[in-house]
């Protein structure tokens, strides 16, 4: 049986969660293992899931409120061991340099493009589950 990847989805906005899984999908690409996707809507939530592991990338929301997405970035890149990797989705493109000093390993800008978040997930798990499909 294929192993399912697992993909931590933190924003304040049950809308941009929703986003996000609808436009990944179950299956990011071909190449990649179906996704099952855990919500996180406070920073306590992300840290605990962290924490008991089995997380195989993170979406971030920059525009989280009250804690940001690159914040929660730079802290957990800190924090936990092995960190998995993290799309960090950001307000617009000019912000790449801020996540750049949160340590994300990719970014995609609001308002969301389908193709654009679906290939930048499916590049972050080819790397962190190289031999998974």
């Amino acid at each position: 049986m294929e192993r399912t990847a697992t993909v931590l989805v933190y924003s304040d906005d049950t809308n941009t969660r929703e986003q996000v899984r609808l436009a990944a999908g179950r299956r990011p690409a071909a190449d990649v293992p179906e996704v099952e996707y855990l919500e996180c809507a406070t920073l306590p939530a992300v840290l605990s899931a962290l924490e008991v592991g089995g997380i195989d990338a993170c979406v971030l929301d920059g525009e989280s409120a009250p804690v940001g997405g690159m914040g929660v970035c730079r802290q957990i890149k800190d924090e936990i061991f092995a960190c998995p990797p993290v799309l960090l989705l950001i307000g617009r493109p000019q912000d790449a340099w801020l996540a750049t000093w949160s340590r994300a390993e990719a970014t995609v800008a609001h308002p969301l493009d389908p193709l654009e978040l679906a290939a930048s997930l499916a590049a972050l798990l080819r790397h962190r589950l190289p031999s998974a499909v």
